[in-house]
């Protein structure tokens, strides 16, 4: 099965999207989708458990490389998400995805262009591409 494009979704998601057609709508349905992805990993954190937040000051020095760096600083997360929580927040994602590709249409962004884009540029920036 061959594995299908974001052009392709994009265009999948264009023909579906009937109700939400109003760019406010979907700004807003975007905003919604971004929350209840928050939402399910917290739930894996507060009422499931399979992940758990050991939050702190990352110690970043200037002097350290790259590679230190890497090693030293923490995602403050422990555990994996369980099944059921693997789908439900993959769920969430894929709404997620589904509002975000419907504002690409809205604007007339192509969305395989903008994460070209964004490689191309992570590529070119590297580490300081976030900066």
């Amino acid at each position: 099965m061959n594995s299908l494009s974001l052009t392709q979704f994009q265009e999948q998601v264009s023909d579906l999207l009937l109700r939400h057609r109003s760019l406010l709508d979907v700004l807003s349905k975007t905003t919604q989708s971004n929350a209840a992805v928050s939402r399910a990993v917290t739930k894996s954190i507060t009422e499931c458990g399979c992940v758990q937040v050991h939050a702190g000051k990352q110690h970043y020095s200037t002097e350290m490389t790259i590679e230190d760096a890497k090693k030293l600083l923490d995602t403050h997360m422990s555990g994996e998400l369980c099944e059921n929580c693997t789908e439900v927040v993959a769920a969430e994602l894929g709404r997620n995805l589904f509002y975000l590709a419907s504002l690409c249409n809205l604007l007339g962004v192509d969305m395989q262009q903008v994460v070209e884009d964004e490689s191309k540029k992570c590529s070119t920036l590297g580490f300081f591409n976030l900066s």
